[in-house]
């Protein structure tokens, strides 16, 4: 049974997110694009760059260019930082009637994963798998469920673990 996402007050600060989207079932990933942006701009994020891809295959390598630490001898650099709190990654794959969607699933799925421990930037992965429209619907246009807004939570929340650690 799917669970109304919670309000939950975190707080930004200076917090820099950035944000891949497919472009590929846009009608179901600009809902959670919005979602993710007003609720970034509600917490008082200081910058959301936004990158859209074609796909849900395409958005690793444009995660991992992102994750990777300003050069330092760039004069924006402060020191080898990551550039981002977190990056939030979105998009939705519909099940056909072959395992394409299975394959192209799993292969961002552990991209993501990947992404994240090579350069310990909290990848938030809301790629969704399902199987059909009703469950996009349900998961991507109810404001109440709305999956975008609950991978911005755990962004924020995860940029405040990280800053934690240091």
């Amino acid at each position: 049974m799917l669970k109304p996402i919670k309000s939950r007050s975190f707080r930004a600060g200076d917090g820099r997110f950035a944000i891949v989207a497919s472009q590929y079932n846009a009608r179901y990933v600009d809902a959670m694009l919005e979602a993710a942006k007003a609720e970034l701009a509600r917490a008082g994020a200081k910058t959301v760059q936004v990158v859209r891809v074609p796909g849900a295959y395409e958005i690793p390598v444009v995660a991992a260019r992102l994750a990777r630490p300003t050069d330092p001898s760039s004069p924006r650099a402060t020191r080898h930082a990551p550039r981002f709190n977190a990056i939030v990654c979105l998009g939705v794959i519909l099940r056909g009637e072959t395992v394409h969607a299975a394959h192209i699933g799993e292969a961002v799925s552990r991209a993501l994963m990947e992404i994240q421990l090579q350069y310990e930037t909290p990848v938030i992965h809301e790629v969704l798998l399902l199987e059909n429209e009703a469950q996009a619907r349900a998961r991507c246009l109810d404001p109440k469920q709305n999956r975008g807004r609950e991978a911005a939570q755990t962004a924020l929340a995860m940029a405040r673990v990280m800053a934690g650690l240091d």
